[in-house]
């Protein structure tokens, strides 16, 4: 893997075969064939995934657009109980996708490893600019400070909504993952140059999207290797 080891995917779905496509998550190319998101992106089972993307209102020269063939959800996860945490799932292509300039595959992190309190992350997707705001065409970008468990799960900030296989990041009231921004990476550089996957986006506050120490919430991706591997071994 190189340092540019990160691809964007856009998931879009629709309501009826005639009506048109939209945007409803962010996902991450794991694997060749496989996209990594949010268990709570999967609500429509008539999606497709366009990689490669960066506005999405023009027709991009090296993007593609592919179906689902499978979607596994993680097996704990509860959409009644967001707090519960387990946030994630995998989307099979019905092909697979060769890396170019503009498609590469994600790098995991590995097993179990937590980020320091301070770490300097980065959060993409095509989520809404502001709280209610407009849903940008090109792919947005905004560096987010992790907040390690210890102060994120005080009541002042999360308090026991937060658990500990998940990631916080930002709460500065300035820059934050928003709606539509779900089931996107959250990417942080490692000592050795790589970038590495660290979180799925999952949730914020319903208060607004740049709220005052209610920072992004993400899947931790280090405590579900081991989950992937499985998944994608046996499907």
């Amino acid at each position: 893997a190189t340092s540019q080891c990160h691809t964007m995917t856009q998931r879009q779905s629709r309501t009826s075969s005639t009506s048109g496509w939209y945007h409803t998550c962010g996902g991450s190319l794991i694997a060749p064939n496989w996209v990594m998101t949010a268990a709570h992106c999967i609500r429509y089972v008539n999606c497709r995934l366009l990689l490669g993307k960066y506005n999405l209102k023009l027709t991009e020269s090296g993007s593609l657009t592919v179906a689902a063939e499978k979607i596994i959800v993680h097996e704990l996860w509860d959409p009644s109980r967001l707090a519960n945490g387990n946030d994630i799932a995998l989307i099979k292509l019905s092909q697979s996708v060769a890396p170019s300039s503009q498609i590469q595959l994600a790098c995991l992190p590995a097993a179990n490893s937590i980020l320091a309190s301070g770490d300097v992350c980065y959060v993409t997707g095509w989520g809404r600019l502001q709280t209610n705001g407009a849903l940008p065409d090109k792919l947005q970008q905004g560096p987010l400070v992790i907040v390690g468990y210890a102060t994120c799960s005080l009541p002042s900030w999360w308090g026991s909504t937060v658990k500990t296989n998940m990631v916080c990041a930002g709460g500065d009231g300035l820059i934050s993952s928003c709606n539509g921004d779900s089931g996107g990476p959250l990417n942080c550089r490692a000592a050795n140059g790589k970038w590495e996957v660290h979180g799925v986006v999952s949730f914020g506050s319903s208060l607004g999207c740049n709220y005052y120490r209610k920072p992004s919430v993400f899947t931790r991706v280090s405590a579900f290797n081991d989950w992937i591997a499985k998944v994608t071994a046996s499907n």
